[in-house]
């Protein structure tokens, strides 16, 4: 047999290839644009999710987006008043513009099934938009830019399907009071039986979780300080806590849910993933950072250290160190970690080092910082979980003599300060006591900096500029600079009573 002959047997025994059309429902349009024509309050069931763009005919976009600006504008929509903004001249299979309207009023659903109609409609929609972007990310795969990398290209596609999947969503609008209620009674049974009785995440310092009640669902909490204060090594000790207490439940359906603590995430854009576990292993077991780097250390120490990295290991904490990250970059690696492997907080450090998503806002720094704020805090109410933000303050700080931060210091403070639920400063006045220090030769002022001293060491406080959901103040913490570790403080109304 000849390859002609083979080529022309396959061609005939393989079936003719089937072409398949995107997925629609005209039947579903035709009904729901017969409701609406009939009742026009059949638009008000579909109005605030349903758009003329997810309509597959063309006329019936046409049709949809001519009712509804009729309806807005207080007249009414009927086949009558409809047709004289439509060219009577349209054949629309074999019938005019006027027989299609009656056909559509003839054959109309009741207006009880109108949002049943509308959700098929959209639904469709949203497959044929997914093919769209299943369609493009082959097309670029196929012919990518040199300068357009495949990982590039995964981010651009997640943000473009988590952007399908959060607008035009008909689960929105006006809920019954009730259900607010019982979300608030909920809550209050979570805090109930978690460790702490907090409605929201505890950090492991009593004071601060005392007067925020934990880190709060959906919260952008901005924590801000000059350099050398501890923001890094208060947001670490805070991430630890929470991924130290985690506990999850398995529901009868086999999914887990975090029933203390929580799994974290943390984008060090400073720091590399070694230096922060360094301090985490340093806090632990108390031995110094720069001894552990040096390899100062003893054997009991190592064996010390081995036992609390075996104990850290199964710890839900994740780690992005990638430098240079855009915030839409940031926002796809949450979005994926919280699919993945589930996520109850985020950490940034720091809000400087992000970049702006589009090249005008990277012109503007203060307009950059305004889109990366806003966009961070749609992202905490979209993963519904709380994102501990660190910032930094101006150089003004220094220039006074009071050095404790204020509102006015965040660095681009406007929208930082507009967009964030809770502002705290980490500050840390041994740091500026070290700084003053005189000549031992000058003896007089020299007792005195050390009986000053004596007051500051070992001794920090963040302080609550900005808290929608409670007061502001100050919270005392201890301050371990070897180990960089924060704690509560012990004050002297808690300590057991000393006998004799």
């Amino acid at each position: 047999m000849t390859p002609a002959d083979s080529a022309a047997r396959k061609q005939v025994n393989d079936p003719a290839p089937t072409f398949r059309s995107a997925p629609h429902n005209i039947e579903a349009e035709q009904a729901l644009l017969g409701a609406i024509l009939v009742n026009n309050e059949a638009f008000y069931r579909v109005s605030d999710f349903l758009e003329s763009r997810h309509f597959f005919e063309p006329i019936n976009q046409k049709i949809y987006e001519l009712s509804r600006d009729l309806i807005r504008a207080g007249k009414i929509a009927t086949p009558v008043t409809l047709k004289t903004f439509l060219d009577a001249n349209v054949d629309i299979g074999g019938i005019t513009v006027s027989q299609y309207l009656a056909r559509l009023a003839a054959e109309a659903t009741t207006i009880i099934n109108a949002e049943d109609y509308g959700r098929t409609i959209y639904d469709l929609a949203v497959r044929r938009q997914l093919i769209i972007v299943g369609e493009e990310m082959v097309n670029v795969a196929f012919d990518a830019p040199v300068d357009f990398s495949p990982r590039d290209q995964i981010e651009e596609a997640e943000r473009r399907l988590y952007e399908l999947a959060e607008t035009g969503r008909y689960d929105g609008g006006f809920q019954r009071f009730a259900r607010a209620l019982t979300t608030a009674v909920d809550m209050a049974a979570r805090a109930y039986q978690r460790d702490g009785k907090l409605s929201g995440l505890a950090t492991g310092l009593d004071d601060l979780d005392r007067i925020m009640g934990g880190l709060q669902q959906s919260d952008l909490l901005i924590l801000a300080g000059r350099p050398g204060m501890g923001k890094t090594a208060l947001a670490t000790n805070i991430a630890y806590n929470v991924a130290r207490a985690w506990h999850g439940e398995v529901r009868p359906d086999g999914h887990t849910i975090t029933a203390n603590g929580g799994i974290v995430g943390f984008f060090s854009l400073e720091m590399s993933a070694e230096q922060l576990a360094t301090r985490i292993i340093a806090e632990q077991t108390g031995i110094p950072s720069n001894q552990i780097r040096r390899g100062g250390i003893s054997e009991a120490d190592f064996e010390r250290i081995k036992d609390h990295s075996i104990e850290l290991q199964g710890l839900p904490f994740y780690v992005d160190e990638t430098g240079g990250l855009s915030i839409a970059q940031l926002a796809a690696r949450a979005r994926r970690l919280k699919r993945q492997r589930g996520l109850d907080l985020l950490v940034i450090d720091y809000l400087q080092l992000l970049q702006g998503s589009t090249r005008r806002s990277s012109e503007n720094r203060v307009q950059e910082i305004t889109e990366i704020t806003t966009k961070l805090k749609a992202l905490a109410k979209e993963l519904n979980v709380p994102i501990l933000a660190l910032s930094q303050l101006s150089r003004q700080v220094e220039s006074r003599d009071d050095k404790r931060p204020q509102l006015s210091d965040l660095r681009e403070s406007g929208s930082i300060e507009q967009d964030a639920d809770v502002v705290m400063f980490v500050y840390r006045e041994e740091y500026y006591h070290m700084m003053r220090k005189p000549l031992e030769s000058n003896r007089e002022k020299f007792a005195e900096w050390l009986a000053e001293g004596d007051k500051v060491d070992g001794k920090a406080e963040l302080i609550i500029g900005k808290q929608r959901h409670g007061p502001t103040g100050s919270v005392e913490l201890q301050f371990d600079a070897a180990v960089t570790k924060f704690s509560s403080l012990a004050k002297a109304e808690r300590l057991p009573a000393q006998i004799g």
